[in-house]
């Protein structure tokens, strides 16, 4: 890792942004309280306490009927990643600030060294198996494997979990992730130009860049973060000052959150053509990662394997001289999200993804249609071809959905299987005799 863009990180996350507005603060007689919300509208894995919460004004309408005398706003601001988000904590201009799980370890440490602790209150969405960040190339590119990456310039955002994953990742492969290849450290729309200009030769970037770099026809996956079978995850941090000042601010807001949360899951593609909205990004990249089976799965509560999740991620940091030791335990704190949600915080608790399937989003409507297979989903893509607005297939070993026309197929006798990447599909071949990698015309044709 190149010492000045160590560095570069750390000054982005030390020195506040001059230009935001106050915190949670009331105003001259006392009446009117302004809370801060930091989030990331693009980064939609955390969109049930950022851009759909905001779309939906449940926070505000939460604040409303605290009927305490006092008179609530609410200040949005929109940061690309999480370490302005941390500056802004710390410096007691945010109050409440959503972010993944690198940059929430960040967030810890820096809020203990500059005595404004914070603590995680709850979670928006996560993978357990690390499908939220992928590394991608040019589609043109020859490099199909991480082996392929040694002595490559790649990019990244260092401290983020994308750049954990890129750095987990190479290790396995036998590639020392400092010296064995060209780290950028680069903001993810600079890196997806970087890549298309054909400066770097990679990019590992989290949701929702590589999916949007796929579909757009300017990337190709090269490595599915689901192999590292290592959860991932964004949640919600809060200024512990703000937390004891005001448990019932941020108590409504995790009611908020909890009912964006139950939006979400009951009305995805809504959700999704909401977000759209929000931020600009096309509808079918945010089902991508945001639908009923997408990559991510939404649930406010603090789950167990999350938390050890963090704790696995600290050494990675430590050895980037990102942080020193982090006390996660002390960190998490769920006694908010347990008032909040109540009897059903255990519910929650024990949820699970739900299982992974093959969906076709057709032109003009306004729901989307599951199938029990890949090949079932082809045959209908192939009977209708001009009316679908997106077909999505998780991957035949991680689950990792993945746009059906962007996916590696394989041919195993009659099974037609999809991979998020080259590799893994090679993987399948490898272990499977007869098995062969094949074209998406091909793979539609066998299918109708």
């Amino acid at each position: 890792m190149k010492h000045p863009a160590v560095a570069a990180a750390v000054v982005v996350l030390l020195v506040p942004l001059t230009a935001c507005g106050g915190t949670a603060a009331a105003g001259g007689d006392g009446s009117t309280v302004t809370v801060t919300v930091g989030y990331q509208s693009k980064t939609i894995n955390t969109v049930t306490a950022g851009t759909l919460l905001r779309s939906l004004g449940y926070f505000e309408k939460q604040l409303n009927s605290l009927r305490d005398g006092r008179t609530y706003k609410v200040g949005w601001q929109d940061y690309a990643t999480g370490a302005p988000i941390t500056a802004q904590m710390t410096a007691g201009k945010i109050d409440i600030g959503s972010m993944g799980d690198f940059p929430l370890l960040i967030n810890a440490a820096r809020g203990k060294q500059l005595n404004r602790p914070t603590r995680l209150v709850s979670v928006t969405g996560y993978n357990l198996r690390g499908g939220l960040n992928t590394i991608v190339t040019s589609p043109g590119s020859k490099l199909t494997t991480l082996e392929d990456l040694k002595g490559k310039k790649v990019s990244t955002s260092i401290g983020s979990a994308a750049d954990g994953t890129l750095v987990r990742a190479l290790q396995r492969a036998g590639i020392d992730p400092d010296k064995g290849v060209e780290k950028l450290n680069q903001q993810p729309a600079v890196g997806a130009s970087a890549l298309s200009a054909g400066s770097v030769d990679a990019l590992s970037q989290f949701v929702a860049w590589p999916g949007l770099l796929a579909y757009q026809g300017k990337a190709k996956a090269l490595y599915d973060g689901a192999l590292l079978n290592l959860p991932t995850f964004h949640g919600v941090t809060a200024r512990e000052d703000f937390a004891h000042r005001d448990p019932a601010v941020l108590e409504a807001f995790l009611k908020a959150q909890a009912q964006a949360t139950d939006y979400l899951n009951a009305h995805p593609v809504a959700a999704a053509q909401k977000v759209a909205k929000a931020t600009g990004l096309p509808a079918e990249v945010v089902y991508l990662y945001n639908g009923a089976h997408g990559i991510s799965t939404f649930d406010p509560a603090v789950k167990p394997q999350l938390v050890d999740a963090l704790k696995r991620d600290v050494p990675v940091l430590k050895a980037a001289k990102l942080t020193g030791d982090v006390d996660v335990d002390a960190f998490v704190d769920d006694r908010y999200v347990k008032k909040a949600l109540g009897a059903s915080y255990g519910k929650e608790l024990a949820a699970t993804p739900p299982a992974a399937a093959s969906e076709v989003w057709p032109k003009g409507a306004g729901r989307t249609t599951a199938f029990t297979s890949p090949a079932q989903l082809l045959s209908y893509v192939s009977a209708h071809r001009e009316g679908i607005r997106a077909a999505y297939v998780p991957d035949t070993t991680t689950g990792t959905l993945w746009f059906a026309d962007k996916a590696v197929w394989v041919a195993d006798g009659g099974r037609l299987l999809p991979f998020v990447a080259p590799a893994t599909a090679r993987s399948y071949v490898t272990a499977h005799a007869g098995a062969r990698v094949i074209s998406y015309a091909d793979a539609l044709e066998r299918a109708s």
